[in-house]
């Protein structure tokens, strides 16, 4: 009798990116008490590109298959491929399938765990900007006056307006709503 699904059990029983990624300067960190698991994500990333991402757990066979997965999904991927991490949840459940309702929570804790890692890594670029303007977007490096200046320029409305024009909110996307602020709070560049 197997005790996972075939596809949760190969990643259980080979995890390829389980362990800490060395130089990491991205950390995410998170737990559930459904459970009692934890799951830490480190990621090291050079010249907007994730070159090592690596996983750490006690976690159940489902929970190691989900990290390992988005582990695989985001090496070697520049922030502005990850697209704000859109659909993870759909990549995930095609290479593993439907998790089990009582499982779901490994999923969700994953992708949740993985997006604390970008947004350490976007605290850690936001200490190091010395622009006079706010730095809206770590992963483009684009400031408050930018978005300002492209959503005058081009009439912009929507986030997704601004991404194609100056890239940001297209990478990690943990500043989209920043960039949604800017918009609304300023009706006059429209």
């Amino acid at each position: 009798m197997k005790f996972y699904p075939a596809k949760i059990s190969k990643y259980f029983s080979n995890p390829n990116n389980a362990g800490r990624a060395k130089f990491a300067n991205a950390v995410g960190t998170n737990a559930t008490f459904v459970c009692g698991c934890a799951l830490r994500f480190t990621l090291r990333i050079e010249n907007r590109k994730i070159v090592e991402a690596k996983f750490q757990t006690n976690g159940c066979g489902f929970m190691i298959a989900a990290a390992e997965i988005l582990t695989e999904i985001i090496t070697g991927k520049e922030l502005g491929e990850l697209h704000g991490l859109e659909d993870l949840e759909t990549q995930i459940t095609e290479k593993l399938e439907e998790f089990p309702e009582s499982r779901r929570y490994c999923r969700t804790l994953a992708i949740e765990t993985l997006h604390a890692a970008f947004n350490d890594f976007r605290s850690a670029q936001l200490e190091e900007w010395s622009g006079e303007k706010a730095l809206i977007c770590t992963c483009f490096g684009v400031s408050e006056e930018t978005i300002e200046k492209v959503i005058a320029e081009n009439h912009c409305e929507t986030v997704e307006e601004v991404s194609q024009k100056c890239n940001a909110g297209n990478g990690c996307g943990s500043c989209q709503p920043l960039i949604q602020e800017i918009i609304d709070s300023n009706p006059n560049m429209l």
